[in-house]
């Protein structure tokens, strides 16, 4: 009988993928369950059950864990009630739904999610910058032409990455920065080889979510440099950067478009065949907005502009980051003639976004 309250008390409305951690501190803290028992529930010393309660307690000086451990003690709340819709108070201000079902990052959001955003992040120069008065928080890298904003991150999605220590603050401020961890770097390299393996057929047990101890082996390479970046580095005979600041933006807002897409339920995997569908012609369809299917229309309507060949060479180099030599070879062109119809490709994407204007922003 002692064992089933105990059971209760360990968060049934807690997500799975919250750290053993994490979820000890908040049946200590919110459902007031004793270290005891959950060393008993968990398998654990005690003195470990203590010691991750205390690390727990350390890390709420860190803006996005803090909110976070708020987010997820809204949770418990809410399973101690009758069960009714509630809400739970954000730091910034803002009121957001709870009732333990639509609104709660899944494991499934959190996978997709940090993949797209921890690849960002790997990339050189790379950190997730958020403040409290933000409702989102940003991925921003610096080049030689300035900042370059490469990804929008929800608020609940940036608080799990911090939670499960796949980023962390160095500079807390105002604006606090975040880069990736090595935890985060192998959780990347896993998340990339269980895609793999299920585009093959095969499976791999899913460990890295649930997991708390030390990292796994990474078993895959995060790519630090994109092939924007690194043709943005090139120069011109006259010393001037071969792709400038504005057309690796416009490449950038492509890439981020073809990441959400992929999200929608019904956007097809085979991506070999989308330029086949784009081409296909009839109206973009309107979905304005930050969600997967608002990105897919942005994609299909700048894909649609630049038309074939030009879209292909930009799907390839800034969505696939294909290298130059590999989209030339895949497209039958010759050598070294990629990277100028690449840069022809973004002068168009670039007036396509400016075209747009308001309609073109991520944040919608």
């Amino acid at each position: 009988m002692r064992q089933q309250l105990i059971t209760k008390q360990t968060l049934p409305k807690v997500p799975s993928w919250v750290p053993e951690a994490a979820r000890n501190y908040l049946a200590h803290t919110e459902s007031g369950a004793t270290i005891r028992d959950l060393a008993r529930h968990s398998g654990r010393h005690a003195s470990t059950v203590l010691r991750q309660i205390r690390t727990c307690e350390t890390r709420r000086d860190d803006l996005l864990v803090d909110e976070a451990l708020r987010r997820l003690g809204g949770l418990v709340s809410t399973a101690k009630s009758t069960g009714s819709p509630t809400k739970e108070r954000h730091m910034n201000g803002n009121t957001i739904s709870r009732n333990g079902t639509g609104t709660t990052l899944s494991e499934l959001r959190l996978r997709q999610e940090a993949q797209r955003v921890l690849r960002r992040l790997c990339e050189r120069g790379a950190v997730l910058a958020v403040a409290t008065e933000m409702d989102r928080a940003v991925v921003v890298r610096e080049t030689e032409g300035g900042t370059t904003r490469t990804a929008v991150v929800d608020r609940d999605v940036a608080e799990a990455l911090a939670l499960k220590a796949w980023i962390i603050c160095d500079t807390p401020g105002r604006i606090s920065r975040y880069h990736v961890t090595a935890r985060g770097r192998a959780a990347l390299g896993e998340l990339m080889a269980e895609e793999e393996n299920a585009a093959t057929g095969l499976r791999e047990p899913a460990v890295i979510l649930a997991a708390d101890g030390a990292a796994p082996r990474p078993s895959r390479v995060a790519p630090s440099d994109t092939p924007l970046a690194a043709l943005a580095r090139r120069r011109d005979k006259d010393g001037t950067p071969f792709l400038g600041a504005d057309l690796v933006r416009a490449g950038e807002r492509l890439r981020e478009d073809f990441e959400l897409a992929q999200m929608a339920p019904r956007m097809a995997q085979n991506w070999d065949h989308f330029l086949t569908h784009v081409d296909e012609g009839g109206a973009v369809p309107e979905a304005p907005g930050y969600g997967a299917e608002a990105a897919r229309a942005r994609l299909i309507g700048a894909l649609r502009d630049l038309g074939p060949g030009l879209g292909d060479v930009a799907l390839r180099c800034c969505c696939y980051l294909q290298g130059l030599e590999t989209a030339e070879r895949k497209m039958g062109w010759s050598a070294r003639s990629a990277k100028i119809v690449l840069r022809i490709a973004l002068h168009r994407l670039k007036r396509h976004y400016e075209r747009l204007g308001a309609r073109a922003d991520m944040i919608g």
